[in-house]
């Protein structure tokens, strides 16, 4: 069986609404909510919003990679090297991972906090640091790595583009597979 040339519509529309969310995500943790201090009523509206957006960006990669396993593909794009090849395909398996320890690390703070029952129930106060709790050190380490391997999938993808000109795009645009 021939591989197709591009992703399919499905996989395109995963792949962008991921990728937009977790940038935004990654924006709102870092400067909203880690400028916010805890005392401030208006956190417990911003931790709604990343506790809300960030069960989305679960549930899309998980879609994603249902989906990725699922469906026909094209093979990966190729440097012409070896080791940026792998390279490559190791930051994107490696961003997939991300993702998922980024919210479990969320989702185990969030019910070591308490956060569920303030946030959505019946209110309750913050606790004074959510560095007390080890889940948040892995959340920020994980969002920190996570940031800059989005940064190098994007450079990666930019080098595909534009050095090599290999309509690597394309790929991952709506349209005909």
């Amino acid at each position: 069986m021939e591989l197709p040339k591009k992703y399919n519509n499905v996989h395109v529309a995963l792949h962008w609404l991921t990728a937009f969310l977790i940038v935004f995500m990654l924006v709102m943790g870092h400067f909203s909510l880690a400028a916010t201090p805890n005392a401030d009523a208006g956190k417990i509206f911003a931790l709604r919003g990343h506790m809300i957006l960030g069960s989305v960006a679960l549930v899309l990669t998980l879609a994603r990679l249902y989906w990725k396993v699922k469906s026909a593909r094209p093979a990966y794009a190729s440097t012409g090297s070896a080791l940026m090849d792998k390279l490559g395909i190791s930051v994107q398996h490696t961003l997939y991972l991300l993702v998922i320890i980024v919210a479990a690390s969320g989702i185990g703070l969030a019910l070591l906090t308490g956060l569920p029952g303030i946030v959505f129930g019946s209110g309750g106060a913050l606790p004074e640091s959510f560095f007390a709790f080890t889940p948040r050190y892995v959340h920020g380490i994980a969002t920190k790595i996570l940031a800059g391997l989005i940064v190098l999938h994007g450079v990666g993808a930019l080098y595909h583009q534009f050095v090599l000109k290999d309509n690597l795009f394309a790929r991952m645009w709506f349209g005909k597979p």
